[in-house]
């Protein structure tokens, strides 16, 4: 039987990275040597102790296509000086160096998705970034035949496209205990990545008739933009922007806050068929939200109820339900108790079964 060793190469920093840190962790705590790669920023802090091994990748470049060149470069002579039975890529974006090496060491290769990383807003509306990324998607994606993503939309379309048939593993949280803080002022959270695509043109505007504060938990591409629709709708003072914050302090600011919201623009497949991991954030948390009204999304709360779900980012829309989520006692009160239900099922704790059965089918 083969060892059971396995790299996954991501380009985050990883230091927030809380699918990763799930699934590896997961896989050390039962008989896996595991690396996770990643790069070093300027910024970046010390990585706490994990049970698997951790490595960054120093780079000149920090962003756009001298970044993702310079990378896979280094990721490419890293892993060929590296060997190891089972690489996995997560994203395009380090797939090439992955295809490549797994090919001269005879390893086995695993493309784990996080995203349909052509259907994102941001590939998808530049008609270059679109072009390569389809490129590279097309000539990498096929020679893996191992693979799961995050929900059975975007694996069916997988299948559909490149005859693969990959796994659906949801990025969902970890069980956690909700621990009661009353007196805390109370205000509204998004937690999670500040991109293109996550429905800000319409959230921001909205909260001038929101009866209660915004906490913005994260960073990303979209941020300048932000910071600008901010000052544009002279909300500085109801919206809070908390920048990055450590996975145990973010799951603390969610378990204090009233109501959660994660909005999304159906720009792309990748939007429409998203699942995205703060959905389940909240639930373990068990924080009524507003999310929207699309496919993987409706079909968790079709059985929870956990949610007040809308077809369309409108800031009318978008005010109404929030004062109405944060008012209307009977309302919040059942979506509470359908989180307090549901996060009995939808935890990383029956979710990393699959990942185990998965990993070990490969030794």
């Amino acid at each position: 039987m083969k060892q059971k060793r396995v790299f996954f190469t991501v380009t985050n920093d990883l230091s927030f990275d809380q699918r990763m840190n799930r699934i590896c962790s997961t896989l050390a705590a039962n008989g896996w040597q595991v690396t996770l790669v990643g790069r070093k920023l300027k910024g970046s802090s010390a990585l706490p102790a994990k049970p698997f091994r951790q490595k960054r990748l120093r780079c000149f470049f920090s962003k756009g296509k001298l970044f993702y060149a310079e990378y896979n470069i280094r990721l490419f002579f890293w892993l060929l000086f590296h060997k190891v039975p089972v690489i996995c890529a997560i994203d395009l974006d380090t797939i090439l160096p992955c295809l490549f090496v797994s090919r001269l060491h005879g390893s086995k290769r695993v493309y784990d998705a996080h995203e349909f990383f052509t259907e994102l807003k941001e590939v998808k509306t530049n008609p270059l970034s679109f072009k390569i990324w389809t490129a590279i998607e097309k000539f990498a994606v096929p020679g893996f035949r191992y693979g799961y993503t995050v929900c059975d939309s975007i694996a069916r379309e997988f299948e559909k496209r490149y005859q693969v048939s990959y796994k659906t593993i949801r990025n969902i949280a970890a069980s956690q205990l909700q621990e009661s803080t009353p007196g805390l002022p109370e205000y509204i959270i998004y937690a999670g990545a500040v991109n293109e695509g996550r429905g800000f043109e319409a959230l921001i505007p909205a909260m001038k008739q929101v009866r209660h504060p915004l906490h913005i938990y994260g960073d990303g591409n979209f941020m300048p933009q932000l910071v600008q629709l901010i000052k544009e709708n002279n909300v500085e003072e109801k919206v809070i922007l908390k920048g990055m914050t450590p996975p145990d302090a973010l799951r603390d600011a969610i378990r204090q806050a009233k109501v959660a919201v994660g909005l999304i623009e159906a720009t792309g497949m990748n939007q429409y068929w998203a699942l995205p991991n703060k959905l389940f954030d909240y639930i373990q948390a068990e924080i009524p939200q507003l999310t929207m009204n699309y496919p993987e999304i409706k079909k968790i709360n079709d059985q929870y109820h956990i949610a007040v779900l809308i077809d369309a980012l409108s800031p009318a829309v978008i005010s109404g339900q929030l004062n109405l989520l944060m008012e209307d006692v009977v309302l919040y009160q059942t979506l509470q108790l359908n989180c307090r239900s549901a996060k009995k099922d939808l935890n990383w704790e029956r979710e990393q079964y699959k990942v185990l059965d998965f990993y070990n089918s490969l030794v």
